[in-house]
């Protein structure tokens, strides 16, 4: 066995979460190595090169808020960035940093084990390398675990097949041929449209529609980015503010009890450019159904108007549950795509795929004739990255035996049973209901201090208590069952693939005040962990 390389903090993946985690948990003096599968920084933006691939979250909030040197010098080009700029941030944010010296890239983490009677992390990469660390940060994100369609006679096929999310470094030429793609999530809707003024045929395979709101993008000019850098730090405290991280404060009185004249006003108004911010019009919008109802309609009339085929659009029109249940995608030309005369939409609930030959993927009634197929299927969200590898904490007991019936942490950020480990922006946090970058930053922070407050107090153990667990689980889904969140299939409670625990996972209660709850913990002296001090030998409780 290769001998270990001793370090105080390993950080596992080099995305926005666990570049911040290094340049924070070094500023606190502390040795920290960061392991990441790829050959370079940007975690799901440099796995993700897909044509058209673009964050929903506008590029000057999607950003670190840690440095304003980094903030003014930054000049982001487009107001929701596409991902060559966003891996140029990154990239740039590493260099700038000098984080690069302290990532070893091409290491993919295979197992952790943690030796109770040492109070440290043993962890294996799949070349063999093995490292020894006090605390184990994993930043693996929660969505970077890709999935692909069980599909019989995939592997047969003669063409090109390619995911999304692992999509070539190199460019990838359509031109002139018969394109299938399988799926109509945010990656698909984003993809679509490129990919249809690209080939000679595109076929799209749908297995249920989803809402999807215009992202009015557009080049960021010289004079907004001033606007934007002479009033960071305002804007900033007015996205901490917010419910979502994203700085929009929705109209406090009820959508349902609105005139209707003045209603659709404001939809109109979001509608040409909130963006995302759409699903914010109205503070009610996820709470009450009536409300979510007069969202869902005004959706479904841009829809009509926009789609010329009435078959297509009665199968683009989603039906059957809440407007934002499933995350909303947003596009640039999505519905509009489906007017060209040379793209097809094949509806897979009523023709499900039978199978794939060399030269075809075949439905229950049809058969496709293909050069290449895209599965933009997306990921095995929150839990995916965490369980793939072996996790074994205290007592022999692995992680996915803990979450067997769905994920249980403590505040998203520690797990019981699992001292020394913590999850940024994990399950039972804001994660994806949030601008996930600010997110991100929340938690690296707190856990900066948490970390440099028990090594000058010679803390060597923290560890989330079971109660603690349980009752932050059971306000997680409290917190849920308030929302119209459990009532929509969609990742969000495991719905991306069969026999996933149907649980809801990220906490729906606000960056606002999750944030204040993390306040509340750090001040009441880590309530909720266990901090556990060295003495002869022996681990004894000190709180």
């Amino acid at each position: 066995m290769t001998a270990p390389e001793t370090v105080d903090v390993l950080v596992v993946g080099a995305g926005f979460a666990g570049m911040r985690a290094l340049h924070a948990l070094r500023g606190q003096g502390m040795s920290v190595v960061v392991l990441e599968a790829g050959d370079d920084v940007g975690g799901v933006w440099y796995w993700n090169r897909y044509p058209g691939a673009r964050c929903d979250v506008e590029s000057y909030d999607y950003s670190y808020s840690f440095s304003e040197e980094l903030e003014q010098e930054w000049r982001w080009n487009e107001r929701f960035a596409a991902q060559p700029e966003i891996l140029r941030y990154a990239q740039h944010v590493a260099d700038h940093f000098g984080l690069r010296r302290d990532i070893v890239f091409g290491q993919q983490m295979t197992s952790a084990t943690y030796d109770e009677q040492a109070a440290r992390w043993t962890v294996t990469t799949h070349t063999g390398r093995v490292w020894d660390a006090q605390f184990l940060v994993m930043a693996v994100g929660n969505l970077s675990a890709t999935k692909a369609p069980d599909i019989a006679g995939l592997d047969i096929f003669a063409g090109r097949v390619f995911h999304t999310a692992r999509w070539p470094h190199e460019p990838v030429d359509l031109t002139g041929l018969r394109v299938g793609v399988i799926g109509t999530g945010s990656s698909g809707a984003q993809l679509i449209p490129i990919v249809a003024q690209q080939t000679a045929h595109l076929t799209v395979f749908q297995r249920s529609a989803n809402f999807s709101i215009p992202a009015c993008n557009g080049p960021v000019s010289d004079e907004r980015d001033a606007e934007v850098k002479a009033a960071y730090a305002e804007r900033r405290a007015i996205a901490q503010n917010s419910p979502s991280g994203l700085g929009f404060m929705p109209d406090r009185a009820s959508a349902a009890a609105a005139d209707p004249e003045e209603r659709r006003a404001r939809f109109e108004q979001a509608w040409a450019g909130a963006g995302f911010g759409f699903l914010f019009t109205y503070h009610d919008l996820l709470l009450d159904e009536a409300s979510n109802a007069t969202a869902a309609e005004f959706c479904r009339e841009k829809i009509a108007a926009i789609v010329k085929d009435p078959r297509t659009r009665e199968l683009l029109t989603p039906h059957g549950f809440p407007f934002g249940g499933k995350r909303p995608s947003v596009d640039s030309g999505y519905f509009e795509t489906f007017n060209r005369d040379n793209v097809m939409l094949v509806d897979l609930r009523a023709t499900p795929i039978r199978d794939v030959t060399p030269t075809s993927l075949r439905t229950t009634d049809a058969e496709y004739p293909l050069d290449v197929l895209i599965l933009a299927t997306g990921f095995d969200a929150f839990t995916g990255a965490l369980l793939r590898p072996d996790i074994t904490g205290r007592g022999g007991h692995s992680l996915r035996e803990a979450w067997s019936t769905g994920p249980r942490t403590y505040l998203g950020l520690g797990v019981a049973g699992f001292p020394n480990l913590f999850v940024i922006a994990g399950p039972g946090s804001p994660s994806l209901l949030s601008n996930v970058l600010l997110s991100i930053e929340h938690h690296v922070d707190w856990l900066a201090v948490l970390l440099r407050t028990a090594v000058a107090d010679g803390i060597v153990e923290i560890e989330a208590t079971e109660e603690a667990q349980d009752r932050w689980v059971e306000h997680v889904n409290r917190r849920a069952q308030e929302t119209l969140y459990p009532r929509a299939p969609s990742y969000y409670m495991g719905d991306d693939l069969p026999g996933k625990p149907r649980v809801f996972m990220p906490y729906s209660g606000g960056v606002r005040d999750y944030r204040r709850i993390l306040e509340q913990v750090e001040r009441d002296g880590y309530e909720g962990f266990a901090l556990r001090r060295s003495l002869l030998g022996e681990t004894v409780p000190v709180r």
